[in-house]
């Protein structure tokens, strides 16, 4: 099964790996393992520095987007995801605590799933600056499958855009 538009990851880290070091090192080397895994990356957004939510005293995180074609199925790809995170060395405790690496299915082609995992599209993505803000870096005009929105619409209605800027290496 080819899917040929809309298929997207997020990518996030705030905590350095022991393996890779910083978060840009451990968001880029996970690209890595992506495309030798056979996902083909065709957009990759610039990557952001956020505030940690829901805790904003927690460090910033670094995020991104990317683009991507695969012959996996929605749960394959998932599946593949969580594994990088887990080679990674992710540890899952208490959600919303700080990470070595997050990496999400958002949305995969117009494909809608509310009932069995993945979710799709992800079920938070409309309301995060963090996935939105790169998103329309690398398709400004792809529209939320469920509410019919783009991504830019969608940041119109969120309550803050605060805290989020272009990453830059002296950030680390």
């Amino acid at each position: 099964m080819t899917n040929n538009k809309s298929v997207f990851i997020g990518l996030g880290a705030n905590l350095p790996s022991e393996i890779y070091g910083a978060p840009i090192k451990t968001l880029e080397a996970s690209l890595k393992v992506l495309i030798k895994c056979g996902v083909q990356i065709v957009g990759q957004s610039r990557w952001y520095s956020t505030l940690s939510f829901p805790d904003p005293n927690q460090p910033r995180y670094l995020n991104g987007v990317v683009s991507v074609k695969t012959n996996l199925t929605p749960i394959e790809l998932l599946n593949l995801l969580n594994t990088i995170e887990k080679q990674f060395g992710r540890v899952r405790t208490v959600k919303n605590a700080p990470r070595i690496i997050d990496l999400d299915l958002l949305a995969f082609g117009n494909t809608i799933r509310t009932d069995d995992p993945p979710l799709l599209p992800h079920p938070r993505l409309a309301k995060r600056i963090f996935v939105l803000r790169p998103l329309i870096d690398i398709e400004p005009f792809w529209k939320h499958p469920l509410l019919g929105l783009s991504a830019k619409e969608l940041i119109k209605n969120l309550p803050s855009t605060d805290g989020i800027r272009l990453f830059n290496e002296t950030d680390e």
